[in-house]
């Protein structure tokens, strides 16, 4: 696109969405961290929260690779 082309009314628009949604992220991650907050003050341990929600959102057959995998570099390692 040259900038003959750039229409200075789409790009201001494009731009206000872009800020718009980063404010709407920003206040999501805030909610997501008072809840693992909340989580801590009962007595969760939010690191391990936080790996069970990363292998949550992996498809079932990733899931278990990335599992066996890990079990792979424990055992290589002499970890139980």
């Amino acid at each position: 696109m040259s900038e003959g082309n750039v229409s200075a009314e789409r790009l201001r628009l494009f731009i206000e969405r872009i800020m718009r949604l980063e404010e709407e992220k920003k206040g999501v991650s805030d909610d997501i961290k008072d809840v693992y907050l909340e989580a801590k003050s009962t007595g969760y341990d939010t690191k391990t929260m936080r790996a069970i929600v990363r292998l949550m959102k992996l498809a079932p057959h990733d899931r278990q690779e990335a599992e066996a995998l890990l079990e792979t570099y424990k055992n290589a390692l002499g970890i139980d």
